[in-house]
């Protein structure tokens, strides 16, 4: 009897225990990879972030540069990682759904993947270098349409960013060079000195060199003009349902379970609308988000089919 009161006894102790690691997540420090160079706009709100989600959990968040191959190897890193919560991407949703579609090699897709969350929509900026003959939106179509193919578009070589200018293009019937680099930072850096002469950019990394002159600012992306661009046009007011921008979004392996998942969300969301950090972002032209799972996953399923239509309706293939 003695015997069996001690078994009972320790079983129960294995599941307190049990249950208790489960409701201490997170125990360990979290990484969060962002997989383009430093100065982006997945860069940013990782950094904006990770020092709330460490305040209240009492556990370092690590951000951690992983670039290369369009995004593909810090989202192949965080695909293969035990799923476990500790180890997420911060990544502009087109390296989820934009990279898989273009590059039929790519060793990961949406399946490999648990959403925790949608952080952010930053529209992009319709941006020029400052020597471009041009100060509208018409004007750079007019001056496309002269020039064919004298145009190089700066982008990483998949994200929404690449995707705009494969659809401005195509609605435009205009013609240019992609000039693909590692990220939005280089994107902004290769139009600023000359090596590029148009992007499409999130705004919450372009804003400020427009503001100090290294950009000229053409439009702004959205179904409106942005609050704190009043008097910059939104490229819709051209054509007529342009709507593109910068989703972020926060992923981890699939196969997390539910409760870390849960947890993850839950606290991120709580983070994006405090007033310190909404103020931050909306001051430089990010709004957040912070939806639930399923809905974050939705919303990247839809965006997985209209780019596929989009890539049948060009043609387009990745050079």
């Amino acid at each position: 009897m003695r015997m069996i009161q001690l078994l009972i006894c320790a079983l129960l102790a294995l599941v307190c225990g049990a249950a208790q690691a489960q409701q201490a997540f997170p125990s360990r420090p979290i990484r969060i990879l962002v997989p383009f160079p430093p100065g982006g706009t997945s860069d940013i709100l990782s950094r904006l972030i990770s020092p709330k989600l460490t305040e209240k959990w009492g556990q370092p968040v690590l951000v951690e540069s992983r670039p290369g191959a369009a995004g593909a190897i810090a989202m192949e890193v965080v695909a293969k990682s035990a799923p476990d919560g500790y180890t997420l991407v911060l990544t502009d949703v087109g390296t989820v759904v934009i990279v898989p579609v273009l590059y039929p090699k790519t060793t990961y897709g949406l399946q490999d993947f648990a959403t925790i969350t949608n952080i952010s929509f930053s529209p992009h900026l319709l941006c020029v270098h400052p020597n471009v003959p041009a100060s509208t939106v018409p004007q750079l179509i007019a001056l496309a349409k002269k020039r064919p193919g004298a145009f190089n578009y700066a982008s990483s070589p998949a994200g929404a960013p690449y995707l705009a200018g494969l659809q401005f293009a195509h609605r435009t019937g205009i013609t240019w060079e992609y000039i693909t680099g590692r990220g939005g930072a280089q994107s902004i850096m290769d139009v600023m000195t000359g090596q590029a002469d148009v992007l499409f950019n999130g705004m919450l990394a372009t804003l400020p060199p427009v503001k100090s002159g290294k950009l000229k600012l053409l439009a702004v992306t959205g179904e409106k003009r942005h609050p704190s661009l009043p008097d910059t046009p939104a490229v819709a007011e051209f054509l007529p349902g342009f709507l593109t921008g910068s989703w972020q979004g926060l992923f981890a392996p699939a196969r997390t379970p539910p409760e870390v998942v849960a947890a993850l969300n839950a606290e991120v969301a709580r983070v994006l609308f405090t007033p310190e950090m909404k103020e931050r972002m909306q001051a430089q032209g990010a709004d957040p988000i912070g939806t639930p799972s399923a809905e974050s996953t939705k919303f990247l399923r839809d965006e997985l089919g209209r780019f596929r239509k989009l890539v049948k309706e060009t043609g387009y293939k990745a050079q």
